[in-house]
């Protein structure tokens, strides 16, 4: 028997951020980090508060790949406050930082949420950025700052009960952040698409945001003010999320993992990136010869959708590998890790761990073919040149 789950409530479009003033209750929590507060986001979610008569405060120490210690702050915080509501602004490290609390609050020996002490928040998730799609996904990814690991969570407790999608917050994003948390959105939904656990319902959702992104998002890097690629883009990565939240990811991100907790790139970029060269190897593309199986028939499929070449399995891998790169080089982002600036000789010196920790990563189970640690340096390697 298998399970799909659609989750939370969500609430899209121009002016979205109105639901707020409908909240019932009486204190609210809101987590997000100091870029939020310079542009002036919090100030748009805390008037409707005000207009609905509930009182706030604010944690903003959410940093970039946010670490355990950020999330035990916020997790005294909560315990202090006991508010009935939890509200996550930003792009995606706020939000996983919000469900890590949650995910701790339950962990925890006290059972925190069950207790007399606090009862689970109503969790409402705003996005500002169109790429992680966390608002509607039971993960979320912290960092271990001594160790350099990337740790995902997965539990149903931190799917948000609200996503708020208003594209208005996303139209001053900078060309750079639209285009790495872009690539993001379609890795979310071509991991989802040929995952061992898709199903009809997890394909969906994936085509239609691959379809999106080849669609929208060069013109919302392009043109920052197009409210429609805005729309679209919001509206993808939402679909991304609620795809590969009840199908599952792949190495790519199992990859782009390690990568991003050694060597301080961004998730975006690294999954951009790392995309191709996946698509390859799970498709069964190797020194030009193409193993027929179910993985490349998907893609072919794909590419037929999208109304790229795919005359045969080959073309139709081809096809989606190279559009990929495409985009990337249209973008002005990577399609090596060489030409990301990693140097050769600290790549060389962790390749072997990187190759181990990604064999580990919670990821990696959903992948479509089964992945050795030799197979896994040997991506790397391709991906480094």
């Amino acid at each position: 028997m298998e399970k799909f789950l659609l989750r939370p409530q969500i609430y899209y479009g121009s002016n979205a951020i109105d639901h707020l003033k409908q909240l019932k209750g009486k204190k609210a929590f809101i987590v997000t980090d100091e870029f939020m507060i310079k542009l002036g986001f919090v100030d748009k979610i805390t008037k409707p508060l005000d207009d609905a008569g509930i009182e706030y405060s604010v944690f903003s120490e959410v940093e970039a790949d946010p670490s355990r210690e950020t999330v035990l702050k916020g997790l005294n915080s909560i315990i202090t406050g006991k508010p009935d509501i939890l509200i996550a602004l930003g792009g995606g490290s706020p939000i996983d930082a919000a469900k890590a609390i949650m995910f701790f609050c339950i962990k925890t020996k006290e059972k925190l949420i069950e207790s007399e002490y606090i009862k689970k928040p109503w969790f409402v998730a705003i996005p500002t950025t169109s790429g992680t799609g966390s608002e509607v996904t039971s993960y979320s990814v912290i960092t271990d700052k001594k160790t350099h690991e990337k740790i995902p969570l997965t539990e149903d407790i931190m799917i948000p009960d609200v996503a708020i999608l208003d594209y208005e917050l996303t139209k001053t994003l900078p060309p750079s952040v639209t285009a790495e948390t872009g690539m993001d959105v379609l890795t979310h939904a071509i991991e989802a698409y040929v995952s061992k656990k898709a199903s009809d319902y997890t394909d969906i959702y994936a085509e239609k945001s691959i379809e999106i992104v080849f669609n929208y998002l060069l013109k919302a890097y392009e043109i920052g003010g197009d409210l429609e690629a805005r729309a679209k883009m919001h509206n993808a990565s939402c679909m991304a999320g609620i795809a590969f939240s009840n199908s599952s990811l792949g190495i790519t991100h199992s990859l782009a993992h390690t990568i991003g907790g050694n060597f301080n790139l961004s998730h975006g970029k690294s999954n951009a990136l790392l995309l191709p060269y996946i698509i390859r190897f799970n498709a069964g593309l190797n020194h030009n010869n193409l193993i027929d199986n179910e993985t490349a028939e998907k893609f072919r499929a794909l590419a037929t959708r999208l109304g790229l070449p795919a005359a045969n399995q080959m073309e139709g891998v081809l096809s989606i590998s190279e559009g990929v790169k495409l985009l990337n080089k249209s973008m002005k982002l990577p399609t090596t890790l060489k030409e990301a600036g990693i140097d050769k000789q600290s790549f060389d010196k962790l390749l072997p761990q990187m190759a181990e920790t990604a064999y580990h990563d919670i990821c990696t189970a959903g992948n479509p073919i089964s992945v050795s640690i030799e197979q896994f340096k040997t991506i790397l390697m391709e991906a480094y040149e």
